[in-house]
């Protein structure tokens, strides 16, 4: 099959790809070949990361294009992670963009034992609730199983960031450049969190939380 979409809109998506992931990878939250990114196109079709590629090294041309059941339809071989941007993106129609990363703090937290499954960071700052809210903690499951993708749906409606125990974040947004905030800042959160722990804090309340609700909306619906 060949690519139909407007040639200018593609090329644009690919080139967002690589200039954001070639960020991501300078400031050292994407390492090695970890990491994957991807944009959902106007057809549904989604362009993604290849598989073994480093974030900081990509071609715009070898990106993969996928159907949206999957079926490649351009570029190499896509992450195997590939599935749950197609989980998210199915889950959240208004997605247009995802960024998972195996970023430091983040990937830290995700290995702790004792988090609530709910709210794995506590509401620390008021942007973490703007950009992220309440962060459900995935159960462990082997990167590429499948059987992951049935648990984030059930999860993804009603939540944009989802934190994979022992691995680490995934985030989507109505644009890839949302995704991209979002990420970041919970990554920043991840950080305050570690560096607190043993410390007395002070986290925002029910009414400081319901104010930033009804000034900015939740954080689920952008």
């Amino acid at each position: 099959m060949t690519d139909t979409l407007d040639t200018h809109d593609l090329n644009a998506a690919r080139a967002s790809i690589v200039r954001h992931s070639r960020s991501l990878f300078e400031r050292g939250l994407a390492t090695g070949s970890s990491g994957n990114v991807s944009i959902r196109m106007d057809d549904d079709s989604i362009l993604i990361t290849p598989t073994n590629v480093s974030l900081g090294d990509l071609n715009p041309l070898r990106l993969a294009h996928l159907d949206s059941a999957g079926n490649r339809l351009g570029g190499e071989a896509p992450s195997k992670e590939a599935f749950l941007h197609r989980a998210l993106y199915a889950a959240r129609p208004t997605a247009r963009g995802i960024v998972h990363l195996h970023a430091t703090y983040s990937a830290a937290v995700s290995c702790m034992d004792g988090l609530d499954p709910a709210q794995c960071l506590p509401p620390l700052t008021a942007y973490f609730v703007m950009k992220i809210g309440r962060l459900p903690l995935i159960p462990y499951h082997r990167p590429g199983d499948a059987a992951l993708a049935d648990t984030i749906v059930d999860l993804a409606a009603d939540h944009a960031a989802l934190l994979l125990a022992n691995h680490g974040p995934i985030v989507a947004g109505t644009s890839l450049e949302q995704a991209l905030y979002a990420i970041e800042e919970l990554e920043e959160t991840a950080k305050l969190y570690l560096m607190l722990r043993g410390s007395p804090t002070r986290p925002l309340d029910g009414a400081q939380i319901a104010n930033l609700h009804a000034v900015f909306g939740p954080a689920s619906q952008r």
